[in-house]
């Protein structure tokens, strides 16, 4: 498959592709989330509507050229948060990022999510690994990827130090190879 579905299912979650017409459940998410984003999320900071249609536009761009899937995640038809498959660890490789409302955590969409990104992931053509980057202060996120059977391959200083009031600025790289590498 050249690009993942518009829409993909694990367990109790469905994932389909944000589009701009989301923008009032996008905006509703993350007002409502607002305070449980700050910590993690740069974004949340500076959220409004203007910021979340130019987010969903992005999304619309990106899904067209490769770079990005980015899919809303739903759970019993109620928008619970968002996540993303994309192309910015080089060659071969794919990031997955997510959140949820602060109302739907702990109870394991995030990691049903993110199997759903993996297994989209692992049906691309050319992909060998699927990596989860998180700031090693956000342990929740390192407990997605270790239960999904990623292992931690390094712990990095981000040059930039860090975006979110809760980071150290240290991020935690996880992978999954997909296929085995290689030789070179």
């Amino acid at each position: 498959m050249e690009r993942p579905a518009q829409i993909l299912r694990s367990d109790q979650v469905e994932l389909r592709r944000w589009r701009v017409r989301d923008i009032e459940i996008l905006d509703r998410l993350i007002t409502e989330s607002r305070d449980h984003l700050l910590p993690w999320m740069p974004f949340a900071a500076s959220h409004d509507w203007k910021q979340g249609e130019a987010f969903l536009t992005r999304c619309e761009e990106e899904w067209a050229s490769g770079e990005a899937y980015s899919y809303a995640i739903t759970s019993g038809d109620v928008v619970i948060g968002s996540c993303s498959l994309m192309r910015r660890i080089g060659p071969g490789g794919l990031d997955i990022g997510y959140w949820l409302h602060h109302a739907w955590t702990g109870k394991g969409l995030a990691t049903m999510a993110a199997a759903a990104l993996v297994d989209a992931g692992r049906r691309m053509p050319g992909i060998d690994r699927i990596e989860i980057h998180h700031d090693e202060a956000n342990p929740a996120s390192g407990a997605v990827a270790r239960r999904l059977g990623f292992c931690e391959i390094e712990r990095v200083q981000v040059p930039e130090g860090p975006a979110a009031p809760s980071e150290t600025g240290i991020d935690v790289i996880w992978r999954l190879q997909t296929r085995p590498s290689p030789i070179p």
